[in-house]
C-alpha cells in the first residue's frame, strides 16, 4: 500500500499538526526530517537553538514510534538540496504523496516552492498546508488591499475574522500497522557545542504542555492571571516561557488559544486582562509572519522603514563587544546580556531594553544585535526576532518613535526595584544595597570589579536624536 510522507520542520508535534492529521487520513504515514545545518548556520542559528531542535526531533520520533510511524532523518547541507532528497526518499519508500506545513520567511518559501515544483514534475502528489498561522499571509489586508504594517489594525482584523473552524484542535493520528522499511538508517546529527544546560529547556510536546499548564493551572490563582502586571519584571517568573516551544512547533498556537478560551468564557479578545494580554502576544507572532511575506525586504537584512537605511550607524567594535559581554556599566543591560549567554533566553522587557541600548545609546546597527541574539537564543525565530529588533531601533513595522529611548537606569528602578535580577546576573553588585545596584556611583565602584558606564545616557540620547532628525530631513 502506498504511503504518505510527512515532512516535519518547525512543527515538531503529533497533536494538532495539520499536515500529519490530513496525511494520516489517507493511510499509512512515514515522517521525514531534513537537517540542513549549513543553511541554518548561514541564517545565523546557533548551537542552543540547534541542540533544542535536535532534541525536539528525537522527542517527536519517540511519539511517532508509539503509533508505529517511523521518522526518517536525513542530512542535507542546504535548502536547495531538499527537493532532490525528498523525491529520492519518496521513490525509495514507495510513497505516492508528500504533505507538509507552510513556513513563511523568504528562503523557506523558495525552498517549498521548489519542492512543490519538483513533486509535480515527478508525479508525486504534494500538499502544503496552513498550520503555523490562523490566516495565510494575504488573507488579512488593509482596506487598500495592502499588507498591514501596523500591529493594532492587524490584531483587530484578526479577532474579527477568527472562527471556530480556524481554532479547531486536530487529533493525533491513530496507531497504524507496523511498516517494514527498506531505507537506510536515519542520519542523526549532533550539535555538541551547546552552551546552555538542556535541563532548563527539556524538548518535546510533553515539556511544552507542562509549561502551558504551569502558566494557566489553578486560574485565577496562576501566573496567567497576573501576566499583564508581572510580565515586565525579570526577577519574577511571570511569563509563559513557551517561546522556544512555539518557535519549533512543539505546541501549536491553537492549543494555546483553546486553553485560554476554556478559562475565559470562550473569549480571546475580552475578559481577563492577563489572558487577553497573552493572546495579544501570540497574535504578534503571527503578525510578524505576515510581515515576512508581505515585505520580503526584511528577509534580506533590509529595514522595513526604507528611509532609515540611510542612518549613519557607528562602527564601534569595542562598544559592541562590551554590549555582547555584559560590561556596559549599565547593570540591567549587563544582567540581561549575561542571562542570554548563560541560558539561551532573555526576558521580553529586557530584549527591548538591550536592543534599544545598542541601537540608540551606542548607535550601532541593529542588524548586529539581531545576529547576536539569533546566535544565542534557544527560541531564535527569524520573524519575531527581526520584528522586535526593528521595533526597538525605530526602523520597522509599528516601530517605536525615534525619540523613544529607554533610560536603562529608570527601567531598572521600575522593573527590578530591589535589584534582585541584577544581583543574580551581575554578582559584582550583589553586595550593594538594593537601591544602589541600579546605577552605582564611582566611589562605590572603586572596590568592585565592575566598569563605569561606557556612555552617558543624556549625551547618547542627544546623539541618537540628532542622527534620526538628520535622517528625517534627508528623507523629506
Amino acid at each position: 500500500m502506498p504511503v504518505t510522507l510527512v515532512w516535519f520542520r518547525s512543527d515538531l508535534r503529533i497533536h494538532d499538526n495539520t499536515a500529519l492529521y490530513h496525511a494520516a487520513r489517507r493511510g499509512p504515514v512515514i515522517g521525514v526530517f531534513l537537517h540542513a545545518e549549513q543553511q541554518w548556520r548561514e541564517h545565523g542559528h546557533g548551537d542552543n537553538k540547534l541542540d533544542f531542535l535536535c532534541r525536539g526531533v528525537e522527542a517527536l520520533g519517540e511519539a511517532l514510534a508509539e503509533r508505529n510511524i517511523p521518522l526518517i532523518q536525513r542530512q542535507v547541507p542546504r535548502f536547495d538540496d531538499a527537493p532532490q532528497a525528498l523525491m529520492a526518499l519518496a521513490e525509495e519508500l514507495g510513497a505516492d504523496a508528500l504533505y507538509f506545513n507552510r513556513e513563511y520567511p523568504l528562503d523557506e518559501v523558495k525552498r517549498d516552492q521548489a519542492v512543490l515544483a519538483q513533486a509535480e514534475h515527478s508525479g508525486l502528489e504534494a500538499r502544503a498546508l496552513r498550520d503555523a498561522v490562523a490566516f495565510s499571509p494575504g488573507e488579512l489586508l488593509t482596506g487598500k488591499g495592502d499588507y498591514y504594517g501596523v500591529f493594532t489594525p492587524f490584531a483587530k482584523a484578526w479577532h474579527k475574522a477568527i472562527s471556530a473552524e480556524r481554532l479547531e484542535v486536530l487529533d493525533p493520528p491513530e496507531r497504524q500497522a507496523p511498516l517494514e522499511l527498506s531505507s537506510s538508517a536515519s542520519q542523526r546529527p549532533d550539535y555538541p557545542n551547546k552552551s546552555v544546560d538542556g535541563r532548563h529547556w527539556p524538548a518535546g510536546e510533553e515539556a511544552a504542555s507542562d509549561r502551558l499548564s504551569r502558566f494557566l493551572r489553578g486560574f485565577p490563582d496562576s501566573p496567567a492571571k497576573r501576566y499583564k502586571e508581572q510580565r515586565d519584571f525579570p526577577a519574577r517568573r511571570g511569563t509563559s516561557e513557551l517561546s522556544p516551544y512555539l518557535a519549533l512547533g512543539m505546541i501549536s498556537w491553537r492549543q494555546c488559544m483553546q486553553a485560554v478560551m476554556a478559562i475565559n468564557d470562550g473569549s480571546l479578545s475580552d475578559g481577563d486582562a492577563g489572558l487577553t494580554a497573552w493572546v495579544s502576544e501570540l497574535v504578534w507572532r503571527e503578525f510578524y509572519q505576515h510581515v515576512a511575506t508581505g515585505f520580503p525586504r526584511v528577509c534580506r537584512h533590509r529595514a522595513f522603514q526604507r528611509h532609515t537605511e540611510a542612518l549613519d550607524w557607528r562602527d564601534a567594535p569595542e562598544d559592541l563587544a562590551a554590549w555582547c559581554e555584559g560590561r556596559t556599566g549599565y547593570p540591567l543591560v549587563d544582567a540581561a546580556m549575561r542571562q542570554l549567554v548563560a541560558t539561551g533566553w532573555m526576558h521580553n522587557r529586557l530584549r527591548m531594553v538591550t536592543a534599544m541600548f545598542l541601537s540608540k545609546h551606542l548607535l550601532i546597527d541593529w542588524r548586529r544585535g539581531e545576529r547576536f541574539f539569533l546566535e544565542h537564543l534557544v527560541d531564535g525565530e527569524f520573524a519575531a526576532n527581526n520584528g522586535g529588533w526593528q521595533w526597538a531601533a525605530s526602523t520597522g513595522t509599528d516601530a517605536a518613535p525615534y525619540f523613544r529611548i529607554f533610560n536603562p537606569t529608570t527601567q531598572s528602578e521600575r522593573f527590578d526595584p530591589e535589584g534582585e535580577f541584577i544581583a543574580r546576573w551581575v554578582p559584582e553588585l550583589a553586595s550593594l544595597a538594593p537601591k544602589k545596584r541600579h546605577a552605582p556611583t564611582r566611589d562605590l565602584l572603586t572596590d568592585l570589579d565592575y566598569p563605569a558606564p561606557i556612555v552617558d545616557h543624556r549625551a547618547a540620547r542627544e546623539r541618537a536624536l540628532d542622527a534620526f532628525k538628520s535622517l528625517s530631513k534627508d528623507a523629506g
